[in-house]
């Protein structure tokens, strides 16, 4: 594993050295209820050994180096025997880029940089356009890790070109991925959204819902944004209600991840059922229903905090 504070945003030295003491592995056994919840994919502490997250973005260069191929919901990879890794080596020259490459780490002293393939490119045999919510897992959780985080700062990046307060062009800040004003001076950063999402049981059931856009028989967790004036546990009491008509109690805080899609925090939480029937809208939800422990549905990758919640906390109390 990388350091996770490396390109850190804090300065202070006795700040990054009070922080890696708490995320020690000593300081982690002791303090998180569930083990390696740090280490979830998108994490930085899931990134791989020798990865350098620059503080902001750096110019590009005509440097051999590794790339992260955005091309809609999937990222462009090299299959080598069945192995994906993401391409290496200079600018390709199928590659017909509409804004220039985002340099924004380093990879074992390589600069890694992120674009966006347009559409309707096609792209050479020798690669493949994986999804980034592929059920079958080909992507190693370090390498979805490098290329989720270039996602969200390409996104950022793409998003931030001018004050939302005075509609004047931003310029980059130094030694941060935010941006100032050059008009009214207000600074931006990275927006990044919260998110609540919890794993409901009941005895040994869990409440699991389907949305009309997911796989026909796979279920996931009750999940949604953060509404202004609630804390992340009312959020969760909140769409739990909304999506399914139940009402829950008991709710406990258990991980957090990274969601770069575009630019999510999801906060993970587990509580028990206290009283209600089962109601969906039939838009946003289309079915909900209490799973036995012994007899799940299909589920989310085990990339995602949703299975990562479903597999620590499904038996016993917390």
């Amino acid at each position: 594993m990388s350091d996770s504070l490396l390109g850190a945003s804090c300065k202070s030295p006795a700040t990054v050295a009070a922080l890696k003491r708490q995320l020690s592995p000593a300081a982690t056994k002791q303090q998180l209820p569930y083990p390696e919840t740090i280490n979830l994919p998108f994490n930085r502490q899931a990134l791989p050994n020798g990865f350098v997250l620059h503080p902001t973005p750096q110019p590009a260069t005509d440097a051999d180096g590794i790339w992260v191929l955005l091309q809609g919901a999937t990222v462009v990879m090299r299959d080598v025997a069945g192995e994906l890794f993401l391409p290496e080596g200079a600018c390709p020259d199928w590659l017909q880029l509409k804004h220039p490459p985002l340099s924004f780490g380093t990879l074992q002293g390589k600069p890694v940089r992120v674009a966006s393939v347009p559409s309707g490119l096609q792209i050479p045999p020798e690669l493949v356009a994986e999804p980034f919510n592929a059920f079958r897992e080909r992507i190693t959780p370090e390498l979805m890790t490098v290329a989720g985080i270039g996602k969200q700062l390409l996104h950022w990046q793409r998003m931030s070109r001018f004050c939302s307060y005075c509609g004047q062009p931003l310029e980059q800040l130094p030694e941060s991925w935010g941006k100032k004003c050059v008009g009214c001076t207000n600074e931006h950063f990275p927006h990044i959204h919260p998110c609540a999402i919890v794993l409901i049981r009941r005895d040994d059931q869990l409440l699991l819902i389907h949305k009309p856009e997911w796989p026909v028989g796979r279920y996931s967790l009750v999940a949604g944004f953060l509404d202004v004036g609630e804390s992340m546990e009312e959020c969760a009491i909140r769409e739990a209600m909304e999506e399914t008509g139940v009402t829950i109690k008991n709710v406990r805080y258990v991980a957090s991840q990274a969601w770069p899609f575009p630019s999510q925090q999801m906060v993970g939480f587990v509580a028990d059922y206290a009283y209600g029937d089962i109601v969906v809208d039939g838009k946003e939800i289309d079915d909900a229903r209490w799973f036995s422990i012994g007899a799940l549905p299909s589920l989310p990758a085990s990339r995602s905090i949703a299975r990562f919640l479903i597999d620590s906390c499904s038996i016993g109390a917390n």
